[in-house]
């Protein structure tokens, strides 16, 4: 090799553009290629990260001709991966759209301004029919995820880029009624993404993502994972309309929908009066119920046999709900929301009042298995109702004030009872953060702590 070939060592400029050049020419499968490895994928996308190959972007002064021969190295990579892209064979499109996710990140910015229309309408294409393979949804899913999370970076381009989201939020809406779990993942991670950055978006398609959100989690076939990513999808639904209202009705409807599943899961186990005082605070007197979250109501569906009903579908769909109502009072909003601290505190008080006794005058309706399932069960409720409880106190802040004397009565008398460890421990903790929003002093701190201890 002549002297002028050779580079000065692995940080030499000259070498990306051969580099990359390389990976095109030998490595990338083609038409006449075989697909490789995915050991091979991975080792190709560690080089061009390590050596920032397609940044064409440098520090200090570079030769023109240089930057030229990388340019074109950058064109000839791109047009190998749409045309993978646009293939009819799975796995070298799959192998082309987590390399053009990659792309969306690692490629200069001139470059992904000019070329992301395009790279869009590839990847959109990619999950829509008549394409029918599960990790190309997948991948695509994943890819235009790296897209939009990049396209957000350029405010000079913000209503291209909302009106690009919005093309691409039936489509993956569409996708959460597909077969695979993977690609229902795929989706909802997508979708989360979409009305975190582009919330208005989401808007017109607002009651299609809540029902078909709500109609995942209850059907109580996801694993609890999946439930866990479409509560917090749920969650940032209100974003797409920005307003204090659709927040508001969205907490109503999943307190609502929470109580109904606890009056047939404590049915026999709790006093009439605390449902009516739960509901209360929610519908007040006068005043007619809003729609049932969803679209669903509990009467239109089929009674399965209890015991299964109550693990396999009340608890879970209880969980998920909290969990919701959780990251509804974490989540940032552009407009300051009036918490339903009343409402919130009812069903909290609601659930941790139920231990799996019964009432005298009910001993002779309910069978020892049936008391046993329900006291199985009960720390788990606990234990989410306390992460809720948690929740409101970090969410609410000044609103709860006037309640912060009764939420410590609520936590010593619930302590008095708890024995499980893993709810003391969480007890202790919740009234620390209590003790802490109040702005309480060390002394009252200590005296608090050493309280406990004595119980």
């Amino acid at each position: 090799m002549a002297g002028s070939d050779l580079f000065a060592n692995m940080n030499d400029h000259r070498l990306k553009p051969r580099l990359l050049r390389s990976i095109v020419r030998d490595r990338l499968p083609e038409e006449n290629r075989p697909f490789p490895a995915p050991s091979e994928l991975s080792h190709i996308v560690s080089s061009i990260k390590n050596h920032g190959l397609l940044s064409e972007s440098v520090h200090g002064p570079v030769d023109p001709k240089t930057m030229e021969g990388w340019k074109s190295a950058m064109d000839e990579w791109v047009d190998r991966l749409v045309s993978l892209v646009s293939g009819d064979m799975p796995d070298k499109c799959w192998a082309g759209i987590c390399l053009l996710g990659l792309t969306c990140q690692e490629c200069s910015s001139d470059r992904f301004q000019a070329s992301h229309p395009v790279w869009f309408q590839k990847l959109l294409s990619k999950i829509q029919p008549p394409s029918d393979s599960h990790f190309v949804k997948v991948s695509s899913c994943a890819a235009l995820s790296d897209l939009f999370t990049r396209l957000f970076g350029f405010p000079n381009v913000k209503k291209d880029a909302t009106s690009l989201s919005g093309k691409a939020v039936h489509p993956v809406l569409q996708l959460l009624s597909d077969d695979s779990v993977e690609v229902v993942e795929g989706a909802i991670d997508l979708l989360c993404t979409l009305v975190t950055l582009f919330p208005s978006s989401m808007h017109r398609h607002f009651d299609t993502a809540e029902t078909a959100i709500v109609s995942k989690f209850m059907s109580g076939r996801c694993s609890m994972k999946m439930s866990e990513k479409f509560a917090k999808c749920m969650a940032l639904l209100p974003k797409a309309r920005g307003d204090n209202e659709s927040w508001s009705l969205l907490m109503q409807r999943i307190l609502i929908s929470i109580n109904v599943h606890l009056n047939e899961s404590f049915e026999l186990f709790e006093e009439e009066t605390r449902h009516t005082e739960a509901m209360r605070f929610l519908v007040p007197s006068g005043k007619d119920p809003p729609p049932p979250l969803g679209g669903q109501s509990l009467s239109d569906e089929t009674s399965d046999e209890g015991i299964k009903r109550f693990r396999q579908l009340l608890v879970p769909r209880i969980s998920v709900l909290m969990q919701c109502c959780c990251a509804m009072l974490a989540n940032s909003y552009p407009v300051q929301v009036t918490v339903p601290t009343r409402a919130l505190l009812a069903l909290v008080w609601r659930v941790l009042s139920v231990d799996g006794s019964l009432h005298a005058s009910m001993s002779p309706f309910i069978t020892s298995l049936h008391q046993e399932l329900i006291c199985s069960e009960l720390p788990i409720l606990h234990l989410e109702t306390l992460d809720l409880l948690t929740a409101i106190i970090k969410g609410a802040r000044r609103q709860l004030l006037p309640h912060a004397a009764g939420v410590a009565r609520l936590l010593m008398e619930y302590f008095t009872r708890a024995a499980l460890p893993d709810l003391r421990i969480k007890i202790y903790s919740i009234m620390r953060i209590l003790l802490t929003s109040m702005g309480v002093g060390l002394d009252l701190e200590q005296e608090w702590h050493y309280t406990l201890l004595s119980l």
